[in-house]
């Protein structure tokens, strides 16, 4: 049974973090504004005067989530400047993974976002290329940890699931070898770069060995 919030202490940080805890036990798609004035105890009018309505709590959650990235490391080379900053992030949904929900469906606003965002920029202005180049190139780089770590975090609860497991594994094993001779071949192979830290950093080095070799063009 949720407790009552005592009388004058309902506040917006309170809010947040009690928030950020149902999501993460429940999942985003289960959240609710009800659900969450039940668990503190107050009536579901008593959010409003803190937040406009969902979305608003919900880009709240993820600027108090982004908050936590870590800055640009001074003194490292850019490309190693590119890895802290992507693998941070990554680290960071992976450790809550409703952030990456949040940043798929919410639009990149907020203070905390745009931090990241600044950093990132910085240090791709900072390595000589140009504004256009700096803005694909960030744009590249957000998308790729969000896709890679959303589908990362995917593949890792249907491994917790065995049913979901043992449907994925029986689907690979009933391709017929002559239509699909590739890709029964490489199913073993297939299977080890569904995530973890060696294919992240694979997609990310292709990614930085291409803007290397176009920032030497």
């Amino acid at each position: 049974m949720a407790t009552r919030t005592p009388r004058n202490t309902l506040n917006a940080e309170l809010i947040v973090r009690t928030a950020l805890d149902l999501m993460e036990a429940r999942g985003t798609d289960a959240f609710s504004l009800r659900g969450l004035a039940a668990e503190l105890g107050v009536g579901p009018m008593a959010l409003y005067t803190y937040f406009r309505n969902k979305d608003d709590l919900y880009d709240a959650v993820r600027d108090h989530l982004m908050a936590l990235v870590p800055p640009v490391p001074a003194g490292a080379s850019w490309p190693d400047q590119v890895r802290a900053v992507c693998r941070g992030l990554r680290r960071l949904m992976l450790e809550h993974p409703c952030l990456a929900q949040l940043l798929a469906s919410r639009p990149l606003s907020g203070h905390e976002t745009a931090r990241v965002a600044e950093g990132l920029l910085g240090v791709l202005r900072d390595a000589g290329f140009d504004n256009e180049t700096a803005a694909r190139t960030h744009t590249t780089l957000f998308t790729f940890v969000l896709g890679a770590t959303s589908w990362e975090i995917q593949m890792a609860a249907e491994r917790r699931d065995p049913e979901a497991w043992r449907r994925l594994r029986t689907t690979m094993e009933a391709l017929p070898a002559t239509e699909f001779p590739v890709v029964v071949a490489l199913a073993p192979e297939l299977a080890r770069t569904t995530g973890g830290d060696d294919q992240f950093d694979y997609g990310l080095d292709l990614l930085l060995a291409g803007l290397a070799a176009k920032a030497a063009g």
